[in-house]
């Protein structure tokens, strides 16, 4: 099998001559983007942390220049991504028990592996000349032997690796290969077959493609289109909706006046789908019950004009601040934030005011995120099967308490960014059996057929329709 190559994120200007790379390798520990990658991966390991906060601290640190952010980005995420395949290599070089390795000898060979199999710009020899430098300064001279040694021997026969076979043991074989624990791939092999399977991880693991949604309540979307031409920007529509649009340029954006000016937000098209399955009216109360970090929100508002009401409940209130500011910022002003738990109400609002009177509930509920695998590689490791029937039960409490805060005839829109059926068709249909005054309403009838499953829910898969792996669905009170 071919390694697989990955181009680097080396500016033009840098690939020429003297490389900007070379003016990290004399940096202080931990101050450099190599090493604070290693930083980043060890404590991705033993905290409960996210990869994508643990990034966004180090990108505060003042030492490091646009390309040592870039390079620390794509290491970081490239490093979790394929953290298996790598494994399976070191473990095989490794001599003694991989498994008692050091965390920051571990993780800078990690490090140093996926940049010698995945980024063409990065040379051999700078690759293991910083892991072992690193490793020599926090553990010695004889730790930086093993992985010099090791590095340079995979070096050697990099024409010649060993890789695992399909015919031994198919779910371990695409596990190791396309880099997913055993029990992620055993699923989607049993659910969808293993060529659907082998495109589903492929699709996981490779580097996202952002998506733009234009405010129009601040600027139109041709205006915004036009923007982007005339800053030279790659990208294209959306394929579902009209004021969406995907690109992989993503820092210039966010530097720019007009985001810090609200005039668009970063939301993938599944989540668009949602609002636009919400279909929110203009003179109606729509309660957002898990709102933050509050896209939905902000969209349902752009929908309705900034007119009606919209409540946003969250349940942390370090969300709900950020989901504050995120409001001020896009201009949203019919949207009211409560601090509140549906399943643990203590609020006035939750607990009498709005009893019997929303026209929507949107419940865009939590869920295992196994839809949103390319843009958050570390949930693949942080995951386990038991996850998914607990978080089961949390939806449909969630579904079931919110059901006294809608009127006759009034709707429940419910969604998830999981591919996982216990999560989605299972939890709809075990609400429906307990609440017969409900019925799915078809969801074709607001949002593109062609993503709308044959029980008239949205349904969207990484591999088949290019977003997040995502599920809704209108539940009419009747």
């Amino acid at each position: 099998m071919e390694n697989q190559k990955l181009e680097s994120l080396t500016p033009k200007n840098q690939q020429n001559g003297s490389s900007a790379s070379e003016k990290i390798y004399s940096k202080n520990l931990f101050e450099d983007a190599r090493s604070c990658t290693v930083k980043i991966l060890c404590r991705c390991e033993r905290t409960d942390s996210y990869l994508e906060k643990l990034i966004d601290a180090e990108l505060k640190n003042e030492t490091l220049n646009d390309f040592d952010k870039a390079l620390l980005n794509e290491i970081s995420h490239g490093v979790i991504r394929w953290m298996r395949r790598l494994d399976w290599f070191l473990n095989g070089f490794y001599r003694g028990n991989y498994e008692k390795c050091l965390p920051e000898v571990r993780n800078a060979m990690r490090v140093a592996l996926y940049q010698i199999l995945f980024l063409n710009k990065i040379p051999y020899s700078a690759a293991v000349n910083e892991a072992v430098e690193f490793i020599k300064r926090i553990h010695g001279e004889k730790h930086a032997g093993v992985v010099n040694g090791l590095l340079r021997t995979i070096i050697r026969t990099l024409d010649n690796l060993v890789w695992p076979t399909r015919e031994i043991d198919e779910v371990n074989y695409l596990g190791i290969i396309q880099s997913h624990p055993n029990w992620m791939v055993r699923r989607w092999i049993n659910r969808f077959g293993f060529d659907e399977a082998v495109k589903l991880c492929e699709e996981n693991n490779r580097r996202p493609v952002m998506a733009l949604r234009v405010n129009n309540l601040k600027i139109s979307t041709s205006e915004f289109e036009n923007f982007l031409k005339e800053k030279n920007l790659f990208y294209k529509k959306g394929n579902y909706l009209d004021n969406f649009f995907l690109t992989k340029t993503m820092s210039k954006l966010f530097t720019d006046d007009l985001f810090k000016q609200g005039y668009f937000s970063v939301q993938d098209e599944s989540a668009g789908i949602v609002s636009k399955l919400a279909s929110p009216g203009k003179d109606e109360l729509v309660i957002d019950m898990c709102a933050a970090p509050g896209g939905k929100t902000s969209h349902m508002s752009e929908l309705m004009g900034n007119e009606g009401r919209i409540v946003a409940v969250e349940k942390y209130l370090s969300r709900l601040e950020v989901m504050n500011t995120n409001m001020k910022r896009l201009g949203v002003k019919n949207a009211d934030m409560i601090h509140d738990d549906v399943c643990n109400p203590e609020s006035p609002e939750l607990k009498e005011t709005l009893i019997g009177k929303a026209d929507k509930i949107l419940i865009d509920a939590p869920c295992s995120g196994l839809g949103v695998l390319s843009k958050k590689p570390d949930i693949k490791w942080k995951r386990e099967p038991d996850d998914i029937s607990g978080l089961q039960k949390l939806q449909i409490e969630i579904l079931q308490n919110s059901v006294k805060y809608l009127k006759e005839g009034g709707v429940i829109i419910y969604s998830t960014c999981t591919t996982e059926q216990e999560e989605n068709a299972d939890v709809v249909n075990m609400f429906l059996g307990n609440n017969k005054d409900f019925r799915i309403e078809d969801a074709s009838d607001f949002v593109d057929r062609s993503i709308v499953n044959k029980d008239g829910c949205v349904e969207l898969f990484p591999h088949i329709n290019k977003t997040d792996g995502a599920f809704s669905v209108r539940l009419k009170r009747i």
